[in-house]
Order: structure tokens, then sequence, then C-alpha cells
């Protein structure tokens, strides 16, 4: 029986976006912020996933080697640098959090059995890549407030009360939801990018996040005036919802993940051919669920 075993590093580094074939306009307009000189920096956390037999060890791999090759390999390179002058790969495509991803994949993968690099650049920004040539995820969280009740008209206020408990008190409660949203396209050879960060914000932005802050989503969102606004119900709202302006940007809605609580949330996987959960119907959405119902 194979197992993944996930190791963790850090690096500090800077970076800019910036294409010499542009002018300075172009590239503000472009790449915002990002294009300033000299650049701006982050404190990256990555993750090396590893898959392999336990040998008469107990080990996958041992962990000292692992971490000698992520610092060989990788982080004495990258802590401290300047990410655009450091690796030749970063002369041709820029080191955005996909790209660099892809990039460490290819510089460890000789050396490890690597299932999946996952590099943060900041809490609300991430990348994963799975060796799938030119083709990488990228993830945004955010969040909005809301309040809810969770009960069906149809049944009584005694049934409601049996079926969802304190979540069917008739003036409702609510939450600080966390949404993750997680998209896969391939790689642009110039860019580094599978979509400009700032469309894939404001989509999410525009679709979800305005319109459901600060409301109560029985009353505010008319799907819910229909459907339960479960954590489930409102994570699968979500993942339909933006699913076509995604694709119209060029890139596949892979994944949403709603936090409603510490003990409760949910996710949807939309892509087809998901290997966890898999749906009955490639065409359909797939949800896992963590945790109870919980306040």
């Amino acid at each position: 029986m194979k197992c993944i075993i996930h190791r963790r590093a850090q690096f500090s580094a800077s970076h800019r976006y910036w294409l010499s074939e542009l002018t300075e306009a172009e590239n503000q307009e472009k790449f915002g912020l990002c294009s300033r000189f000299p650049g701006h920096g982050h404190n990256y956390v990555l993750y090396v996933s590893l898959e392999g037999e336990l040998d008469q060890y107990g080990m996958v791999q041992n962990l000292s080697n692992v971490k000698s090759a992520i610092k060989q390999y990788v982080t004495q390179d990258l802590d401290f640098s300047y990410l655009n002058d450091t690796w030749a790969e970063f002369q041709q495509t820029l080191p955005t959090t996909e790209n660099l991803s892809q990039v460490i994949w290819n510089r460890l993968s000789p050396h490890l059995p690597l299932v999946k690099i996952k590099l943060i650049e900041h809490p609300e920004l991430w990348a994963e890549y799975y060796g799938n040539n030119m083709e990488a995820a990228l993830t945004i969280s955010t969040h909005f407030s809301a309040a809810h009740r969770l009960a069906l008209d149809s049944l009584s206020y005694a049934d409601n009360l049996e079926i969802y408990g304190k979540c069917a008190r008739p003036h409702g409660h609510g939450h600080n939801y966390h949404l993750e949203v997680s998209i896969v396209g391939e790689l642009d050879r110039r860019t580094g990018m599978i979509v400009d960060l700032g469309d894939f914000q404001k989509v999410v932005d525009d679709r979800i996040v305005e319109p459901f802050d600060h409301t109560f989503l029985n009353k505010d969102i008319p799907y819910f005036a229909e459907v339960v606004p479960t954590a489930e119900n409102i994570a699968l709202y979500i993942a339909q919802t933006l699913q076509q302006p995604l694709a119209e940007l060029g890139v596949e809605l892979d994944r949403v993940k709603l936090i409603e609580s510490p003990n409760n949330s949910a996710e949807i996987y939309c892509r087809t051919g998901v290997t966890q959960q898999q749906s009955d119907r490639a065409d359909e959405p797939v949800l896992m669920v963590q945790s109870g119902r919980s306040l």
C-alpha cells in the first residue's frame, strides 16, 4: 500500500512582473502594482508531497534526505533572492506563483518521487502543480459574512428542529464564511500565468462575495428562498455560479471549498475525472462534507 508524505519548507524572495517587449504603460496596465520597480517580496511556504511504499524502516523517504534535496535544489538558491534573476527559467517566463511551482517540480522531480508541489505566496493565494505538462492550479481565498436559517417550509417547526437542531430557530444565525476557489489552466509560456489574477478575483467578488456579504441568505438571495442554505447547498450554488464566467476567462473551475465554521465545511469538486469521491456521472459536481452540522 502506498503512502503520501508532505514536507514543509520556507523561503523569502522578491519578484517583479515585467515584460521587456511591453512599454511601461502596457506593463502597468497588465500587471498593476506587481510591475513596480524594483519588485516586491513574499514569505513563501512550500509543501513537497511524495508518494511511495513504506520501507523496512516505516518510511516512504528518509526525511533527512528529503530536507537536504529541497535545500540543495530549491531553497538555497531562492531564499533571499530576486527570483527574476535567480534561475534561467525566469528569463523567459515570469516567476508567478503557478510557474514557480512548476519550476520547483522540475528541479526536484529527478531526485524525489513527487506527486504534488504546493506553493503558498500569501494566505489568500497559492498554486499547486502535479507534473501535468503546462497545467497548474491556482487558488484564491476570500470571505463573506451572512446569516441563514435551515428549515423546510413544508415541515413543522418541530420537524425542522428534529432535522436541523438549533439551526432551525426562526430568526436564523450568522457565520463568517471562508471561501476557497481553485481553478486549473494552461501556463502561458511568456507570462507564467494561467489567468489574469485581477480578472479571477473580480469574477469571485462580483458573482459571490458582493451579493452574499452581509445578507440573510434565505431572504436576500432568490435561490435560497426555495433551497435550504446548508454549507453543502451554498458551496454547490457557488460552484454552479462560477463555472461559466471562469470558463470565459479560459480556465476551468476545479474546486470550491466553503468553511462555515471551524467544525463544518463542504467542498465541491467540479472537474471531470476527479479522483476523490468520484461522481456516478463524470459531468456532475462532486460534494465532500467535512464534520457534521455545527454552529
